[in-house]
């Protein structure tokens, strides 16, 4: 095989431009597996300089089924890689990965793709091809041996890829269409509605801590007496621990009800929500 060719089988390898292989092939005196580890290693350069920039675009994927189902996002920087053929392959076949490691970002960073190499060492690789900065963001698995788990992908890209995914684990004996379409519609919900937590109990200290502080400053200098301010202030609190767990929130398909009335509605007696994941690009 002339030299030629090697570059050629190089670039067609590594999606590298001529120059570099060309260089890379005179390097390794001809050896190919060498001339790809010497670009390797100048990617990892190249992608350590991309790694300061910001991504905010990318996907997110869905994989798994009704047992065991995950969320992965992936970033990069612009819309137009989202849709590139080398990035969507990648998070396809990392999503599925991702589904086997549970979520375990430090198992998932080691494990070996089909190619042989391991995850981390394909994101440099394709860092260096694309030439954006690409990372691995949110990640989640949800898996409930009692339940079943439904999904909605909202603008979806290509497959199980989308702007936004929800997961939600529904508990019950029942079978029915009418939990099916419920779980469906649920994810729908969620999407739409952003909930924080499944009950208001549940919602995260530090957010309910940080939104005190937001009322506690806006009622500072509103001039009313001490007690009434109090009172505000409990009210705005309660509102917005309402608005934000999911079975006090307004149902999307009918506001005027609650989901949790929506559930009792249902006459599941033994239907219960589990937990819920929703992942949104660079959110």
């Amino acid at each position: 095989m002339s030299d030629i060719e090697k570059v050629k089988k190089l670039r067609e390898a590594t999606g590298a431009g001529f120059k570099d292989c060309n260089l890379a092939i005179k390097e390794s005196k001809g050896d190919l597996e060498k001339a790809v580890e010497i670009l390797r290693v100048k990617g990892i350069s190249k992608a350590s300089k991309k790694m300061s920039r910001d991504a905010k675009e990318g996907v997110v994927a869905v994989s798994g089924d009704e047992k065991k189902t995950s969320i992965i996002e992936v970033n990069c920087e612009t819309d137009f890689v989202a849709k590139n053929e080398n990035f969507i392959n990648f998070v396809k076949e990392l999503s599925e990965i991702n589904n086997d490691k549970n979520s375990n970002l430090d198992e998932l960073k080691k494990a070996k793709m089909n190619n042989g190499n391991s995850v981390e060492d394909n994101l440099v690789a394709l860092i260096a091809k694309i030439g954006e900065k690409i990372t691995i963001g949110k990640t989640k698995t949800i898996s409930n041996s009692t339940s079943k788990n439904y999904h909605y992908l909202h603008t979806v890209v290509k497959d199980n890829l989308a702007k936004l995914a929800v997961v939600v684990s529904l508990e019950s004996k029942d079978n029915s269409d009418v939990i099916k379409n419920f779980g469906k519609q649920l994810s729908m919900h969620i999407a739409a509605s952003n909930p924080l937590a499944l009950e208001s109990n549940l919602i995260d200290k530090e957010i309910i801590e940080k939104e005190q502080e937001l009322v506690a400053e806006e009622l500072k200098n509103s001039g009313k007496p001490e007690d009434i301010a109090k009172k505000i202030s409990l009210g705005k609190m309660n509102k917005f621990k309402e608005e934000n767990a999911l079975l006090t929130q307004p149902w999307v398909m009918e506001p005027k009800k609650k989901v949790q009335d929506i559930i009792k509605e249902l006459s599941i007696n033994d239907l219960k929500i589990k937990e819920f994941s929703r992942i949104k690009i660079g959110e």
